[in-house]
């Protein structure tokens, strides 16, 4: 699997010593760190003033709501007994951005947890990632590193959790760390009022986090070098289907979903369409790919999102855009936790609607409840897992309405056996 970079915008003027073009992503491994420090510097003590410098420039989360940093680390950092949660779980199947991050720069990851730690007051950060994941002897060793060095002044442990999709929602994340199962809870209280052994949580992706410590040696201005004005900075996406190389790439916020496709050797005129923004997020027309911003305000006005930063290009040849979302949309209902009646019985039904789109919808009814319930998901249950399904089926029925129009009047396609977007078999919830 590669991972690539693109270069900031050019003119751009990082700060003296700032690493130009591979922000987060180092030219080589830097799993000690000697080799850290060599390539990024050293770090400073957060101070009082890293808080309002993450605040200038603009970073959001990289976790999928994408929500602003700087404002949910005040959230914690006003309240008493901290704990710092740095999540790299990862239950999305068709992202690997954590896991290279936490395989190929762990101290940076650390560097950021740590930083974390000291702004809002906490004593312990927890490293969540998911169970079987290479990079937690990486990380380990890391860790034990540091601790010799006398490099940290936080307790710093990883776990390893269940690898279920909704297990890495920041809710689930504190009901499996206090004992429960790694389920989505009912809010409020949310984790920064009452998390972790009741205590105030921070629950930061482990890309967010690493993005923490770059801002706090290079600056603001640094980090808002590249990407746009309102969405500065860089972001990882997980590329991966009808590309030549396939792969963990750091692109600008803003850049064209064409050009990024290209960056991989993939060319739209081979494929049929793109979704960006994983099993939660939406399939666009590759004929659009070149008025698609990857941003976030602009793909929110499409109805759909950046998310965790997952694309995956669907060729035209080979493959079935709609057979492949129905085999995901099954996959995404039985992922339910379970513990709601949009979760339990409007995703196993839009499934089995799904299912007979494929099969071939010969009087119209399946593709008419579709809508209908697809509609009726918005904003419903514990977590977005019922919106994010209701978004990824809702694109799915508009972007292969050929293709549904097909298999009404052959049935199931016979000569695209070929699935691109894994549905791994999962384990329990603890």
């Amino acid at each position: 699997m590669a991972t690539e970079t693109w270069s900031a915008r050019a003119g751009a003027a990082p700060a003296a010593s700032a690493p130009v073009g591979r922000r987060l992503l180092a030219p080589k491994r830097a799993h000690s760190l000697v080799e850290h420090l060599e390539w990024y510097g050293d770090l400073a003590e957060a101070g009082p003033g890293l808080l309002a410098e993450i605040e200038r420039s603009g970073l959001r989360g990289k976790g999928g709501a994408r929500f602003p940093t700087a404002t949910k680390l005040a959230a914690v950092a006003s309240r008493r007994r901290a704990v710092v949660v740095a999540n790299g779980s990862e239950g999305e199947p068709s992202s690997l951005k954590d896991a290279v991050l936490m395989t190929r720069a762990p101290h940076l990851v650390l560097d950021g947890a740590t930083l974390a730690a000291e702004i809002v007051g906490a004593r312990e950060v927890i490293v969540v990632i998911k169970r079987g994941s290479p990079a937690q002897p990486i990380l380990e060793r890391a860790i034990t590193e540091r601790e010799s060095y006398g490099y940290d002044s936080v307790l710093i442990r990883v776990v390893s959790g269940p690898c279920r999709y909704v297990a890495g929602e920041e809710t689930a994340i504190v009901n499996w760390l206090n004992g429960g199962d790694a389920k989505p809870a009912f809010v409020p209280p949310r984790p920064f009022e009452r998390g972790v052994d009741g205590r105030p949580t921070l629950v930061q992706n482990v890309e967010t986090l690493c993005d923490i410590a770059l801002i706090a040696r290079f600056g603001s201005d640094w980090f808002r070098a590249a990407g746009t004005a309102d969405e500065p900075g860089t972001t990882l996406v997980t590329l991966s289907g009808g590309v030549e190389r396939p792969g963990v790439y750091e692109i600008p916020l803003g850049a064209r979903l064409s050009d990024v496709v290209g960056m991989a050797g993939g060319e739209c005129s081979d494929l049929s369409a793109i979704l960006v923004g994983g099993y939660f997020g939406a399939w666009i027309p590759a004929t659009r790919a070149a008025q698609t911003q990857l941003s976030v305000g602009a793909l929110q006005r499409g109805g759909g999102g950046l998310g965790a930063g997952i694309i995956v290009a669907m060729p035209k040849q080979g493959f079935c855009g709609l057979a492949d979302s129905a085999r995901v949309a099954r996959w995404l209902a039985d992922e339910n936790a379970g513990q709601c009646g949009p979760c339990v019985n409007g995703l196993d039904a839009i499934a089995g609607a799904m299912a007979t789109l494929v099969s071939g919808d010969r009087n119209k009814r399946a593709e008419a409840k579709l809508a209908l319930w697809v509609s009726q998901m918005k904003g419903r249950g514990a977590c977005k897992h019922p919106d994010g399904v209701a978004r990824f089926v809702a694109t799915s029925i508009e972007v292969f309405s050929e293709e549904i129009q097909k298999h009404r009047q052959h049935g199931p396609c016979r000569d695209t056996p070929n699935v691109l977007m894994p549905t791994p078999r999962t384990g329990g919830w603890r």
